[in-house]
């Protein structure tokens, strides 16, 4: 074994292999450490592995076939009293966070926000954390003890003839020897600190009134040498038949280390251990005080300003955590540098911080602090001889009487965030209740997605892609389509997007693969020609992150009996640019299957010929904005003819999109374009009229004439 490899035994408790298997893929990049993991894809038998307690740490989902939501954490955390939990789901709640954490677990992870050194650290400290808590406890434990058996310092009050005994361990606890205090009720009022007496005369007087049955205070007293130590003194009186206390005696306890150590976990539970700012428990006590402020005087204007970082997954990716946890604490100190004493600065988690700013007149306030917050983080970072630069997109959200909670109204800086960041880097955007209604409108949209996958919704549609030499039909592009039950056909461009930043990508890219591969199948028994049809799939990015793709779709092909160089699977420039060396890895894996790579919309990103070069497709599709202004516009005809000559320089297949006129299919003939595909040819059709298409096989025009005609939705 390699020497100072930390070995760690996990239970993991998950149903979706595809996620498994993510998190197997996770532990390994984990450096320094060696994972021993014990899968389970139901509850009850992680239930009964971790009764035995041979895990150092349990990775569970709250979703699993028998056992879901809190109950999940709730009897996993009975089962294993002693084991640190972290709860790995694809809920984003943060309800549902908090009350996993009051449950017991150690930590609360999205999935698809997960990678290695993320997971690796989580379950670091949650094992560390569990050890310091059982040591605390034990710690506790143990000077509870001591101070039972311990000769506490002990007072005895004459109060009717108004004289004290002190012993000397009550003298020694502040200080003093023996005879250096005198037996005087003023040795021990006058040494209270100023800010206990009106508490400690409150309950000292409440007992000797009768009001309560003991007299019991904590609170903090001056010593010999000016040290203030806290105390805890508790007495019981001894009444006369009136019910008048004669005689007062009790105990005195110095409990200066526990406060102390609850002063510390205090600090610890509401700051952040790595900048040392407010946490999201703090922040958002201070941001609850701000609004009930504003409630009492609507004058008293406050605003939540929600921070992401730019670019900093790729700090983490490219020069590692350590440098990244060391820009995080620098990029803390300049933003506080440019707040009041009276605003708050959080770090909520990551890479976001929060700010509440007080007494402001208006959302132009805030805009100010954000400019002067962006200033100063466009200045250089000088990290470990790395010179870093980062910048952050800002949402805002004044205070309003609308708001009732500060979730609601750190939910709408979050949205302000997101818009911000979609419009740009180091950029901010306010609030308004639009971006609330587009937030409401997704996640309504994010539910019927889901029900949709389950209800079969979904459907695919079929356009033809045409050779320009002989108006041959070379194969289909699949298109996902939805039937909605209330609204029809949605298209895919009302909730592509969606999809694509939920955990749905993966189960509905594979949903239509399989669909367009099953279907292929038939068609090339149906209609045999040679080469045979082919079939074009877009594939999300998301796709590519799981080392297993290649061999899933190879078995997908040895099932439906097709030829893997009939299917073309179709990514995006901003694919390769957004994962770089993951996709480029796995798309060498699919190029040794023989399955055909084809780059689509080309010439709408950028770097697009560095990416050419590191990587040999075999296809590129020009994008149809180009092709629908050839006739109007002299630089797109001149973009087109040189993709064209680009792809044939590189010994690539070019198809122009979005031919809908007879002029572009004949500028697009005299460029050379090999292929094409759009309206002049067919519209996307349903399988049933791609078959009738096929029937008829024969010239533009019949294929136009019948494109129409063919159109079932």
């Amino acid at each position: 074994m390699s020497e100072g490899v930390v070995h760690c035994k996990v239970l993991l408790v998950e149903d979706i292999e595809t996620e498994a298997q993510l998190v197997h893929k996770h532990l390994r990049r984990v450096s320094g450490w060696r994972f021993s993991i014990e899968h389970h894809d139901r509850l009850t038998p992680g239930l009964e592995r971790a009764r035995e307690g041979q895990f150092d740490v349990i990775l569970i989902d709250l979703n699993l076939p028998d056992g879901a939501g809190l109950e999940v954490c709730q009897r996993m955390r009975k089962a294993a009293p002693r084991t640190p939990i972290i709860v790995l789901t694809n809920q984003n709640s943060e309800d549902l966070s908090n009350r996993a954490l009051r449950e017991g677990a150690q930590d609360y992870l999205i999935k698809r926000e997960v990678d290695g050194p993320l997971l690796g650290r989580a379950i670091r400290y949650a094992i560390e954390r569990t050890r310091v808590d059982r040591a605390l406890r034990e710690s506790e434990q143990r000077y509870a003890l001591a101070v039972a058996g311990a000769n506490d310092g002990i007072w005895d009050w004459n109060i009717r003839d108004r004289e004290i005994y002190f012993s000397a361990r009550w003298k020694a606890i502040l200080g003093y020897s023996d005879g250096e205090i005198a037996d005087q009720l003023r040795e021990w009022f006058e040494r209270i600190d100023h800010h206990d007496r009106e508490q400690f005369n409150e309950a000292l007087n409440a007992h000797l009134e009768g009001r309560s049955n003991s007299f019991e205070c904590e609170y903090r007293m001056a010593t010999k040498g000016g040290e203030v130590r806290w105390v805890s003194t508790r007495g019981v009186a001894v009444r006369d038949d009136a019910g008048t206390a004669l005689r007062m005696a009790g105990s005195m306890t110095d409990i200066t280390r526990r406060k102390q150590t609850e002063a510390r976990l205090l600090h610890e539970a509401m700051h952040d251990a790595l900048t040392g700012l407010p946490n999201r428990i703090l922040f958002m006590d201070r941001l609850d005080l701000a609004l009930r402020r504003f409630r009492r005087d609507p004058s008293k204007l406050f605003a939540v300003l929600f921070f992401d970082l730019d670019r900093f997954k790729h700090v983490n990716d490219s020069l590692g955590h350590g440098v990244g946890d060391e820009l995080l604490g620098l990029v803390a100190a300049r933003i506080l540098s440019c707040l009041r004493p009276g605003d708050t600065l959080a770090r909520l988690g990551g890479d976001e911080f929060a700010i509440v700013l007080n007494d402001i007149s208006g959302a132009t306030d805030a805009i100010y602090v954000v400019d002067r917050v962006q200033k100063a983080l466009a200045r250089e970072f000088e990290i470990a001889a790395h010179t870093i630069y980062t910048s952050a997109s800002i949402g805002i959200a004044v205070s309003s009487e609308i708001y009732r909670s500060p979730d609601e109204i750190v939910r709408d800086a979050d949205i302000a965030m997101y818009r911000a960041k979609n419009s740009g880097q180091s950029t901010y955007s306010v609030f308004d209740t639009y971006m609330h209604d587009q937030a409401i409108f997704q996640h309504r949209m994010e539910t019927d997605l889901r029900r949709a996958l389950e209800k079969g919704e979904f459907e695919i549609h079929y356009q033809p892609i045409i050779s320009l030499e002989n108006e041959r039909v070379l194969g289909f592009e699949a298109l996902l389509r939805w039937q909605h039950p209330t609204r029809g056909l949605v298209m895919p461009q009302e909730f592509i997007g969606i999809v694509e930043d939920t955990s749905l990508v993966t189960p509905i890219g594979w949903w239509v693969i399989e669909r367009a591969c099953q279907q292929l199948a038939v068609w090339q028994r149906l209609f045999p020609v040679d080469p045979p049809l082919a079939m074009s799939v877009n594939v999300s990015g998301k796709l590519f992150l799981t080392d297993d793709m290649a061999k899933r779709l190879a078995a997908l092909l040895e099932d439906c009996e097709i030829d893997p160089r009939t299917l073309h699977l179709e990514i995006t420039e901003r694919v390769v640019m957004d994962h770089g060396d993951l996709v480029l890895s796995t798309l060498s894996d699919l190029r040794g299957l023989g399955v055909e790579l084809h780059v689509a919309d080309f010439g709408t990103g950028y770097s697009s010929l560095t990416y050419l070069q590191r990587f040999r497709y075999d296809s590129l599709k020009i994008d149809r904005s180009f092709v629908q202004t050839m006739t109007e516009k002299v630089d797109s005809s001149a973009i087109v003819e040189a993709l064209i000559t680009l792809g044939g320089t590189l010994g690539m297949k070019v198809v122009a999109e979005g031919v809908e006129t007879a002029d572009q299919v004949r500028q697009l003939q005299a460029m050379q374009c090999p292929a094409a595909q759009g309206y002049w040819y067919a519209r996307p059709m349903h399988q049933d009229a791609v078959n009738d298409f096929l029937r008829i096989g024969g010239s533009a025009e019949s294929r136009a004439g019948s494109s129409a005609q063919s159109i079932r939705h």
